[in-house]
């Protein structure tokens, strides 16, 4: 497994759609996954540490766990099947380990209200350069040069 961190969360100017960018911390390799508005907004709310006035559905989620004595060890990215990506949050419920199936974008949204490592299996990371070198419509390329020519300041932020 490889450790992530988020390095932004933005709207793809081609797409229109929100992309939460994962960066390798050893490597620097990014992992783009190409999210819905509502769990964009959710990851954004905790990157820029804004609380609503009532739990949201992460937030939730997280309290609950907290009132079950359950604690989010991890989320791993496990999985890139017809472009979709596929993860596990690993909770330790006292000293007893859970591991339940999750959309990436949520599994992101609890670890950062958690303060949980993020990790995206190998696999995943070469799945993901297969479908760009096979004419996927999201461009590595673009990508990249995208995310060098970006503002600092603007990594991170994203509008609704």
């Amino acid at each position: 497994m490889i450790k992530m961190e988020i390095k932004g969360l933005l709207m793809d100017p081609a797409s229109n759609m929100p992309v939460v960018i994962l960066r390798d911390m050893e490597k620097g390799h990014f992992l783009p996954i190409w999210i819905g508005v509502f769990e964009a907004n959710a990851i954004a709310l905790e990157m820029e540490k804004m609380t609503p006035p009532r739990p949201m559905t992460h937030d939730l989620l997280k309290n609950v766990l907290t009132e079950l004595d359950t604690r989010v060890e991890r989320v791993v990215i496990n999985d890139l099947r017809e472009n979709t990506f596929f993860a596990r949050i690993h909770l330790l419920q006292r000293d007893s380990p859970l591991s339940v199936d999750s959309r990436p974008s949520d599994a992101i949204a609890l670890a950062l209200r958690s303060h949980a490592e993020i990790f995206v299996e190998e696999g995943v990371l070469e799945k993901s350069r297969n479908l760009h070198a096979e004419g996927s419509d999201q461009d590595p390329e673009r990508l990249r040069k995208w995310l060098d020519e970006a503002d600092p300041d603007e990594l991170g932020k994203y509008r609704m």
